[in-house]
């Protein structure tokens, strides 16, 4: 006999659930009441797809029927053992893992299981924990071995087999096309992606194409974790019980929650606290979080995506990045160039940014200068594709004649030719200097004051992220008062 366990029912109303692992774990023993026991250990940390089989006879046709990725295969059972099972299963299944259970613990059983292809031997009395955690290691390295393959096989293929997915992709970059195929190959993980990239780039975006290509059912959930204090941290992402501080007068679900199913994104992710990053860490390890004020974890039902404009790296060896924290979320790991690296995309980019401006502005068909491109050559873009949308959206909007206007972009070019030496920047030698917290707000203070207290014009001026800006402007108010 065998059943399949995916579902829950409340009052007669099947709930459909978040299926995990994304391949099934087939466990087969004769005793009906250690299946039955091992079932509801597994479904209550999270395990929930789930086959189980009191006839090693049936192993054969679950194998053909379903889509299995790990076997717990008892050693010992009176119509076929462990054993041969282990040995067909390598033979036929050679990319399905396999792990012996055992009443007793016999060493030359578990070498020879070993040689015969098992990932692991487990004795059945051996620590819940234990046998939990031996089998996450199991599912991890199955995970991690499908998607090696899916990867080698996009890779080979210079075709997108879900173009639909980069619509909002303005782009004929090979280095961003390399991206999207790649990004294909990793859609159904369910490890993290670290995405990197300049302020502008579009990481966004790319975060939303991977939720896409993953065809979850759940929702895309988006928290920018720059500036958020620990306690708003755990409180946002994880929820609390009713009473677990003063004015929590019912229970908060928390985004973790929310995301169940779906994509939890985190942009931002350099900025997070170390306190934080150490539940972030927990979280993606255990694959379970406790809300404030509860003692009974949840299990995350989300694939998480990160974010950041920052040089990891760096951080790590400045001391403000958890190295174990920045390689459990670089299992996949997605670099967006930046504009000045593309500059064959301009052409594209402008004349989409010139229609779409167009539209929005009610205004006609617009000429775009035919030197435009090539005095853009001459320009880094510190914003990137988010800084050419606002200086094409403005040149829309001092457009006349139904030709493109150059002033915005002429602005910006002169001023990024300008260098400053010690001729422009002058310093009285009868005052001390400035220090460089004085200096910072200085130009801080100066960017808005240019910018008319606009945040994102004023952050790419300093050549800093916005949230970055938002943080720096927090911390002078705090110091003043």
């Amino acid at each position: 006999m065998c059943h399949t366990t995916h579902s829950a029912s409340i009052e007669g109303h099947t709930l459909k659930q978040t299926l995990y692992p994304q391949f099934k774990l087939l466990l087969v023993d004769d005793e009906p009441s250690f299946l039955r026991s091992m079932s509801l250990t597994l479904e209550r940390y999270g395990f929930n797809n789930l086959i189980t089989c009191t006839d090693p006879k049936q192993v054969a046709k679950i194998m053909a029927d379903e889509y299995v990725g790990l076997v717990l295969l008892d050693l010992t059972m009176p119509t076929m053992s462990g054993q041969e099972i282990l040995t067909w299963l390598n033979e036929e299944f050679p990319d399905v893992c396999v792990i012996i259970f055992s009443g007793i613990n016999q060493v030359d059983a578990a070498v020879d299981c070993v040689k015969r292809g098992a990932f692991d031997y487990i004795v059945k009395t051996t620590d819940q924990e234990q046998i939990l955690e031996a089998i996450k290691r199991a599912i991890h390295t199955q995970e991690l071995s499908l998607e090696n393959q899916a990867l080698r096989a996009q890779l080979l293929s210079q075709d997108l087999e879900k173009a639909d997915c980069f619509t909002d992709f303005v782009t004929a970059d090979p280095k961003m096309m390399s991206t999207f195929r790649y990004l294909e190959s990793i859609s159904n993980s369910s490890q993290p992606v670290l995405i990197t990239g300049e302020s502008g780039v579009g990481k966004e975006l790319i975060a939303g194409a991977i939720h896409e290509l993953s065809e979850r059912t759940g929702p895309l959930v988006t928290v920018n974790v720059a500036g958020l204090d620990d306690n708003i941290f755990s409180d946002t992402l994880f929820g609390h019980a009713k009473g677990a501080f003063t004015g929590a007068d019912r229970v908060r679900p928390g985004l973790v929650e929310s995301a169940a199913g779906g994509t939890l994104f985190l942009d931002e992710i350099g900025d997070l606290s170390p306190t934080s990053q150490i539940k972030l860490l927990r979280l993606l390890q255990e694959g379970e979080y406790y809300p404030i004020g509860s003692d009974r974890p949840k299990r995350i039902q989300a694939r998480v995506i990160v974010a950041t404009h920052q040089d990891l790296v760096q951080q790590q060896q400045n001391g403000h990045f958890r190295k174990d924290l920045y390689y459990r979320l670089r299992t996949h790991m997605v670099r967006i160039p930046p504009l000045r690296e593309r500059l064959n995309d301009l052409p594209l980019l402008i004349e989409h940014f010139v229609h779409a401006a167009s539209k929005e502005l009610q205004k006609p068909p617009i000429n775009i200068p035919s030197n435009l491109i090539k005095q853009l050559h001459r320009y880094e873009f510190p914003g990137n594709v988010r800084e050419l949308r606002a200086l094409v959206f403005d040149a829309v909007s001092q457009s006349q004649n139904n030709e493109l206007s150059l002033i915005p972009f002429t602005s910006v070019i002169d001023a990024s030719n300008q260098s400053y030496t010690h001729q422009n920047v002058l310093f009285s030698e009868d005052e001390p200097l400035p220090s460089l917290t004085q200096l910072n707000k200085l130009l801080v203070e100066e960017a808005m004051r240019r910018a008319n207290h606009n945040q994102s014009l004023a952050s790419r001026m300093l050549g800093i992220s916005q949230p970055a800006l938002s943080k720096r402007l927090k911390n002078m108010k705090v110091g003043s008062d």
